[in-house]
Parts: C-alpha cells; sequence; structure tokens
C-alpha cells in the first residue's frame, strides 16, 4: 500500500466552509467508486478552520500522475472538481491534484 498526504486551504468565507464540510458528508456515490477504480483504497479529509487535510491510502502499483489523470477523465469526476472549486477558491476546470497540493513525510516514528 502506498499513501500519500495532501493539504489545500479553502476560501476565506465560514458559510463556504461550512457548505463544504456538509456536501463532503455526502459525498456522490460515483466519485467513491471512481476512486477505487483507479486504485485509491481509502481517502480521508480533515479539517482545522480553512486548512483541509487529505490523507490517500493506495495500491502498491499506483502512479499519482498517471492514476489521477485517469480518475479526472471518470464519469462525474469534473462535475464534481467543478462543483467543489467554489468552496475551494479555485477555477472550476482545475482537477483534483492540481488543487490539493502533496506533502512531504519528515517523521514516522516506526522507522
Amino acid at each position: 500500500m502506498k499513501r500519500y498526504c495532501q493539504t489545500l486551504e479553502l476560501a476565506n468565507e465560514p458559510e463556504l466552509i461550512e457548505k463544504y464540510l456538509e456536501v463532503h458528508r455526502h459525498v456522490w456515490p460515483e466519485i467513491i467508486e471512481g476512486q477505487h477504480q483507479v486504485g485509491i483504497l481509502s481517502m480521508e479529509i480533515y479539517n482545522l478552520g480553512r486548512n483541509l487535510f487529505m490523507i490517500v491510502d493506495t495500491v502498491d502499483d499506483f502512479d499519482w500522475e498517471r492514476d489521477m489523470l485517469r480518475l479526472s477523465k471518470l464519469p462525474r469526476q469534473a462535475e464534481w472538481e467543478a462543483y467543489v472549486s467554489k468552496f475551494q477558491g479555485c477555477s472550476s476546470t482545475a482537477r483534483s491534484d492540481e488543487k490539493w497540493k502533496l506533502m512531504d513525510k519528515i517523521f514516522d516514528s516506526e522507522k
């Protein structure tokens, strides 16, 4: 299994932040199905104010650039990205991998 961690800062508007949180309580089933299709095993998003932190666990042969491009072309994915972009303060045509910034691991207590 591979793990990727990402961050994103939401638009500085409390009403939009609350709406973003609500939208993620009801993610469209096609979005989750698409994630599984490209090799994403699980995805979690954590929130603190405007800051989001995402953990993505994938299959071993997952390639971030290749598989995120595949994901962006699946049915309803572009529609979902355009929908949530208004809360994220970015272009409605931006793909997920263009908005979220990959983070580097700097510490691991297991190693």
